[in-house]
This record gives C-alpha cells, sequence and structure tokens, in this order.
C-alpha cells in the first residue's frame, strides 16, 4: 500500500493555532493521511525524550514516519574534520529513528565543491562503502533504512542514476526519488508514464524490486533555470511540473508501495491529499 503525507505541516497546521509535534499525528490522521517526514535539515534541535513521546503517538495514529538530515553532510568533502562531521550527522540522525521508532532516513548525499564530477563521484562512492558498511557490522543499520535523495542543482551530487549506484554499496541504502528534482535536472523531462519507467526500471535492474519497493518518494513542483532547481511550488502551479498522475498509474502498474512525501512549499498536508485522492482515483478505476 502506497502511503502519503507532507514534510512538515505548512502554513494550515500554524494557522490553525498548533504549535508542538505532538500535535501533529492527531492532525495528520484526522485528514487522512498516514506518513510524515520530520526535517532535521538545520540541525537536531529536539530532545531525544520528546522525540520518544512523539513516536509512541505517531505509533497510536498508525503514521509511518520519516527523518531528514541535516542538509550539510556532503561525503564529497575532502576535508576529514568535514567529513567526519558528515558521519557525526547520520550516526545522530540513527539514534533519531530509534528514539521516534521511525525507519529511514533521507540525507543529501554530496556536492561538488571545487573537484570535478567524477572525483566528487568518486570520493563519495569511496565513503559509502567503508562508512555504511562499517556501521551495518556494528548493527548500527538493523531493521532501517538510509536513503540518499536524488538532488535539483548541477553542481550536486544526486542524479537519479548516482543515488541508484550509491545505494548498490549495502543493503539498507535505498533511494529516495525526489521527482521535483530530478524534473529540474532535466530541465522538465518528466511528463510521460515512460519518464518515470526508466527511472524505475533502472533501480529494478540495478538494486532488484524488494529494495525498489522499499525506495522513499519526495514529490512537488519545482521551479528550475539553467542550473536546476530555484524553488518549490505548491501542487496547483500550471507552469513547472512534474504532475503526479503518470507516477501513480506506473506505481499501480507496477504494484509498488513506496511512501510518497509532498514537499510542497506551504502546503504540504493539501497536496499529499490531492496526491493520496490521484492514486485512489486511478486504482478505483
Amino acid at each position: 500500500m502506497v502511503l502519503f503525507g507532507p514534510s512538515g505541516c505548512g502554513d494550515e497546521f500554524y494557522n490553525e493555532g498548533h504549535k508542538s509535534i505532538l500535535e501533529v499525528p492527531k492532525w495528520l490522521s484526522e485528514r487522512g493521511l498516514d506518513a510524515y517526514e520530520y526535517s532535521f535539515g538545520h540541525g537536531y534541535q529536539m530532545s531525544s525524550d520528546l522525540a520518544r513521546q512523539a513516536g509512541e503517538l505517531f505509533e497510536n495514529y498508525n503514521i509511518k514516519v520519516s527523518l531528514h538530515a541535516p542538509f550539510y553532510i556532503n561525503f564529497a568533502n575532502p576535508s576529514e574534520e568535514m567529513y567526519s562531521k558528515t558521519k557525526g550527522y547520520i550516526l545522530t540522525g540513527i539514534k533519531f529513528l530509534r528514539a521516534f521508532g521511525a525507519d529511514k532516513l533521507v540525507f543529501h548525499p554530496a556536492s561538488c565543491g571545487k573537484m570535478s564530477r567524477d572525483e566528487a563521484l568518486a570520493l563519495t562512492h569511496k565513503r559509502f562503502d567503508e562508512f555504511f558498511n562499517q556501521i551495518d557490522s556494528e548493527n548500527l543499520l538493523d531493521g532501517l533504512l538510509m536513503c540518499p535523495e536524488t538532488m535539483g542543482k548541477t553542481m550536486q551530487i544526486g542524479t537519479y542514476k548516482e543515488v541508484i549506484d550509491l545505494c548498490c554499496v549495502n543493503s539498507h541504502l535505498v533511494p529516495t526519488f525526489d521527482f521535483g528534482h530530478i524534473n529540474s535536472i532535466e530541465q522538465g523531462g518528466l511528463k510521460t508514464k515512460d519518464d518515470f519507467k526508466r527511472i524505475i526500471d533502472y533501480c529494478i535492474e540495478k538494486l532488484g524490486f524488494d529494495r525498489t519497493n522499499q525506495c522513499h518518494i519526495h514529490f512537488s513542483k519545482i521551479e528550475y533555470g539553467a542550473k536546476g532547481e530555484l524553488r518549490h511550488l505548491n501542487y496547483d502551479d500550471q507552469i513547472y511540473g512534474p504532475n503526479f498522475e503518470p507516477l501513480a498509474e506506473l506505481l499501480i502498474d507496477y504494484k509498488l508501495s513506496p511512501r510518497v512525501i509532498c514537499e510542497s512549499m506551504s502546503q504540504m498536508p493539501h497536496d499529499a491529499l490531492i496526491m493520496k485522492n490521484i492514486y485512489k482515483n486511478l486504482l478505483d478505476k
């Protein structure tokens, strides 16, 4: 079963007077949503105790939780000191997954900086191989999935092929397909079901059906320029894509059941429900 939910709660939640993460599970459940992504994008600014309290409530309302690690992660930073910080962000993320009772940690893999793309990608592969296999051998990844994300800017490591290939190094790695990012990199390349199919087919070829079925999805319309992503938009935007219908059709055709997280600009829960209804209506045909 495909699960749908937002990354954050957008304007509506706060306009209604809500403030606390502890209010989110009931609020989402009342709207018919069954997934949620909490972002630690700007750092781990939450106590473990609050994470545990929130996790119990999400479990009570049958809402599956993923977490987004800090944006500062960069497996291609040539500085060993900065690489140590990257590893620390992942390890702290794992601790918060356990506290929340969550199962997926989304993270940005790398950026090129002053290196060539080939150099940055090679360093990222080497460090993925070393780090994730090491912490797997220490049983830190049991029951968890680490989810490198496809990226939306040309200087970032994170095309869909790059992310899928990085996931080959360890079985606890599965892709986060941010289709708005992919569409931005490809300058509006996601229009038809076949456009989405080539991405999913490549994932099945490299990782197999079962791991592809566990993939994480971010979906939103995104404005883009010559160098990729500029800003997230709400789903009612009529200029930029992608549209969700072709992907929904593909998920149904392939009998895939990923988690779909909406990352619209300001109305994430509202747009997540639009996507859920698109999927349900196609499923009922």
